[in-house]
């Protein structure tokens, strides 16, 4: 999936997009900033612990466009409200944190594996 930056988005185009990304994405990363850039470093965390694991094979979705429909839209489907936030098959692992937690115990490499 492609998305394009600065695109302004209504909260119905947003909960679509939402819904579309985790239906269609094995991994994927809500996050501030691109992969190229990300702008901030909770991000840029998260992108490295991925990477890490799965290289380039995961979705990435720029949220600061349009961050306070992203943030009440994600916060639906995971109860959290910080970005980024991390899905796997659909299925909400966590922020950057709890990758960094995950990373330390030796799970998140096996978490981020999709069937």
């Amino acid at each position: 999936m492609t998305f394009t930056p600065g695109e302004q988005l209504s909260a119905e185009e947003v909960e679509e997009r939402v819904d579309s990304t985790l239906e269609n994405e094995e991994v994927v990363l809500f996050m501030k900033g691109t992969r190229m850039m990300p702008q901030c470093g909770f991000s840029q965390r998260a992108l490295e612990l991925i990477g890490k694991h799965r290289g380039d094979e995961f979705e990435t979705v720029d949220v600061l466009d349009n961050l306070d429909a992203y943030r009440e839209e994600l916060s639906e489907h995971s109860g959290w409200e910080t970005i980024p936030q991390t899905f796997v098959d659909g299925e909400f692992i966590g922020g950057s944190d709890i990758l960094a937690e995950m990373e330390e115990r030796g799970e998140l490499g096996e978490t981020l594996r999709t069937n």
